[in-house]
């Protein structure tokens, strides 16, 4: 029986290291469908929406390197494109098969027609479909190049009669994917980058993405230039651990402690971060960038120098040609603040809440000290997003995933299913808002078809937080932005998995370690203060007076009981605010 283009595919993708595909099964995607039954070492993960699939194989990409979705004909393609936007502005490397109508249809206005090439084009690195077997293997190839080499989303646009017919004999080269070259700045750029930071002492580092592979150079080169060192969400888990200059997060979800530190330096240093909020970034200081994309350079600053480079490979280059600096007084500043900041975060943990209204921020806190060493975290976007930014602590063994470019609600809980198959041996907990999994809620059923040990904490505030807080600060009243929601612990069981419900502070410890502890998935539904606020670092004077209006508007429409309950929750906010 000669081998048809669906099995040359599935047989590529795992000489590749793909291990799976994320999918929804139907009409022109059957043949793959088959060749993955035939192959019989890939496995076909059944999702219950695409989107949760293309979620699935973007995490499962970050963690192991490269993974695979697909879609049917149409809708089932088209309902990729979230996730795979996700994927490819988080530098996911990613193969999206869109398969299609047979070859002889297209350009008809046949049913569930439509243009892939122009569908995908705004969220893939490469985006070509194959209309002859001939064609298929090198398109293949040059697919998966390109995602692993550009880090991003490869679309494979296949009819469905071209996956049928007998394979072109043309061998593919998946060997050449894995290479790693050594990218760094010359000579000559090193030692001019070198005479600079030698020249100030007020220096500050922050870091991104980029510094995953070179925590120990980071910490090296801060200890030698005595400087205080921020960083993005993306950069958190592989910057804050065992890192003695550490000062936070900046951002919409950071401290002061790290904003303050960026303002009050003299030369501020960007390593491996394309962090997009320019309102947070110093204007009166000189900035340093080093990324491994030079198309990122200067485009959120103005630059004193920009240099193309892998971090650590830079970093290792760079360290013999600095001095010591010797005065730690700039430093020990920035540390001292940050410990002051630290100290007001631990007062929200202390308040717990009460009934019905735990605090969010002790939710969070409990749950980073009973994880595991070596837990992997998803985040949905949102007030959950927020609390596991400050609350999440790295190790230099845990992970976290969250739609950090994209900014996509419902990423939590899929992200969680392809963690869970990355990486089977670990934890995974899930920080789920009630919005984010209200709109996949289907896949809990994919969690419990496959037995994932997926731990879904979902934080029920019953309302769209983050908007809320986004309208008032902005001066609205919040308007439909409050949610019913089900009893999502009996949800969960009703799908086949464990649900735990927690209402009451006093059983938040217990709660949280009996879902730990539990062998199969399991749902917690927590229900947490809706007037928990996160206020940025940086709050601008047209934000307070946004906020004051809102809290006059809302007294004027009767909803007193409702701004007693916002102040009584964010007294320590409110403070800093006023």
């Amino acid at each position: 029986m000669a081998k048809k283009v669906a099995d040359q595919l599935v047989e590529t993708l795992w000489d590749a290291g793909v291990k799976r595909i994320y999918a929804v099964t139907g009409d022109s995607l059957n043949e793959v469908n088959d060749a993955v039954r035939r192959n019989g070492k890939m496995q076909w993960v059944h999702v219950r929406h695409e989107e949760a699939g293309a979620y699935a194989a973007a995490a499962e990409a970050e963690l192991n390197g490269v993974a695979c979705c697909a879609g049917s004909s149409g809708p089932g393609h088209v309902h990729l494109i979230n996730g795979l936007y996700d994927a490819n502005r988080s530098g996911a490397p990613v193969l999206a098969i869109a398969s299609t109508m047979h070859t002889d249809e297209m350009g008809s206005d046949y049913f569930q027609e439509t243009n892939t090439i122009k569908l995908f084009d705004d969220c893939s690195v490469y985006n070509q479909i194959a209309t002859t077997p001939k064609q298929f293997p090198r398109m293949l190839q040059a697919a998966l190049q390109h995602a692993y080499s550009k880090k991003g989303v490869a679309v494979i646009g296949m009819p469905g009669d071209v996956a049928m017919e007998d394979a072109a004999d043309i061998l593919t080269e998946t060997s050449l994917l894995k290479q790693r070259p050594v990218v760094r700045p010359n000579d000559e750029e090193l030692q001019s980058l070198a005479q600079l930071l030698n020249q100030h002492q007020r220096i500050t580092l922050f870091c991104g993405i980029g510094c995953k592979e070179a925590h120990d150079e980071v910490v090296a080169l801060a200890k030698k230039l005595n400087a205080p060192v921020g960083y993005s969400f993306r950069g958190k888990m592989y910057v804050q651990y065992d890192n003695p200059n550490e000062v936070g997060m900046t951002g919409l979800l950071g401290l002061p402690s790290a904003y303050h530190a960026m303002h009050e330096s003299d030369l501020l240093v960007l390593l491996g971060t394309d962090f997009p909020y320019k309102d947070f970034m110093p204007e009166s200081c000189g900035i340093i960038q080093i990324d491994e994309k030079p198309e990122r350079l200067g485009r959120r600053a103005k630059l004193k120098m920009g240099l193309m480079g892998d971090i650590k490979h830079t970093l290792q280059a760079l360290l013999p040609l600095l001095d010591q600096n010797q005065d730690d007084s700039f430093l020990r500043a920035q540390l001292k603040l940050y410990e002051k900041v630290k100290e007001t975060q631990q007062t929200y943990v202390n308040d717990r809440g009460k009934k019905d209204n735990i605090s969010p921020e002790y939710l969070a806190h409990t749950i980073d000290k009973l994880a595991t060493d070596d837990a992997i975290f998803t985040v949905d976007t949102g007030m959950s997003c927020v609390w596991g930014a400050r609350f999440i602590q790295a190790t230099a063994n845990r992970e976290l995933l969250g739609s950090f470019n994209h900014g996509s609600m419902a990423n939590a809980m899929p992200q969680a299913i392809g963690a869970a198959f990355a990486r089977p041996n670990q934890q995974v907990i899930a920080f789920c808002g009630d919005g984010g999994l209200s709109m996949l809620l289907g896949d809990l059923a994919t969690i419990v078809q496959y037995n994932l040990p997926i731990k879904v904490i979902v934080f029920d505030n019953r309302s769209l937080g983050m908007v809320k807080l986004e309208m008032e600060v902005a001066g609205l009243p919040d308007w439909q932005t409050d949610m019913y929601n089900p009893d999502f612990a009996t949800v969960a069981m009703a799908m086949g998995m464990k649900g735990i419900c927690i209402d009451e502070p006093d059983k938040v410890e217990q709660g949280i370690k009996e879902a730990l502890a539990y062998q199969g998935p399991v749902l917690v539904h927590a229900k947490t203060n809706p007037n928990s606020l996160a206020m940025p670092p940086k709050i601008e004077f047209s934000q307070m007076k946004g906020y004051a209006i809102t809290m006059g508007k809302m007294i004027l429409n009767g909803r007193m009981d409702e701004v007693l309950d916002t102040v009584k929750s964010n007294y320590k906010h409110l403070k800093e605010l006023y």
